[in-house]
């Protein structure tokens, strides 16, 4: 199983969608995917319609003694995607951190048990440094990193970059990263500045193919019906699935 961490420390460049976009490509692909919530705001398990209340099992839970995963995921209406939603108590981790050794690896022991029943696990992470992005760098086998293309974005991208250096001389394993521009909009002289300057400064770990601004993804939950939507962003979503599979398949040729 391939885990994947799709994590920006600055909001609003399109985690959840990358997520969901990518999950359903994914298994269109005939990949077996599980889908974990790590942001307490729980945007990805609104757009599966997770109830409220009663408050649900989720992902907080694997931060448990006894976490199992086994009894926290659910079913989606998108074939071969299931999903561990978010719970409101992950806010509460970051104080338990502090007293409790070993929190910062929990994740990646409940993944653990999940390797032989899915084939990807992407992680939606919140867009803070914390205890909850540690645990899933420190997890990830990938880090996918959404970003706008706009300068201030870029800026987000730097942070979130430095982070995953961090990351990975306390893990001491490599930490592969790719970047995905999102909410492209060609039309504008600021969205291809900055798309170029993307690739100028990171080369060949951009995806070639960025999302582009279209309002057919706004709508989140549109995206989770079993019935696959199909737009000008979905489509740009499959190849950069495509493109992050092939990537990921040469660098471990390459190792």
């Amino acid at each position: 199983m391939q885990i994947w961490a799709v994590a920006n420390q600055k909001g609003g460049v399109g985690k959840t969608t990358s997520t969901v976009c990518l999950a359903r490509a994914l298994a269109m692909s005939g990949a077996r995917v599980l889908l974990v919530d790590l942001d307490p705001h729980a945007s990805l398990s609104h757009a599966f319609r997770v109830p409220v209340e009663p408050a649900p099992v989720g992902s907080h839970d694997l931060f448990q003694a006894d976490g199992d995963i086994a009894s926290v995921v659910r079913a989606t209406d998108i074939e071969r995607v299931e999903l561990v939603a978010a719970q409101p108590a992950l806010a509460t981790l970051e104080r338990r951190g502090a007293s409790q050794p070993g929190l910062g690896l929990a994740l990646g022991r409940a993944l653990h048990d999940a390797r032989l029943r899915y084939d990807y696990a992407l992680l939606d992470c919140p867009p803070t440094l914390g205890l909850l992005m540690v645990n899933a760098l420190a997890a990830a086998d990938r880090l996918v990193a959404p970003t706008q293309t706009d300068p201030l974005a870029l800026y987000g991208l730097d942070d979130m970059l430095r982070t995953a250096d961090m990351i990975e001389r306390s893990r001491r394993r490599p930490l592969p990263r790719f970047v995905l521009p999102t909410l492209h909009d060609k039309r504008t002289r600021s969205g291809t500045q900055s798309l170029e300057a993307l690739h100028e400064r990171h080369g060949a770990l951009v995806c070639p193919c960025p999302i582009p601004l279209d309002t057919r993804l706004r709508d989140a939950q549109a995206l989770t019906v079993s019935s696959p939507v199909h737009s000008r962003g979905t489509d740009a979503y499959a190849h950069a699935a495509t493109w992050l599979i092939e990537s990921t398949s040469t660098q471990q040729e390459a190792a």
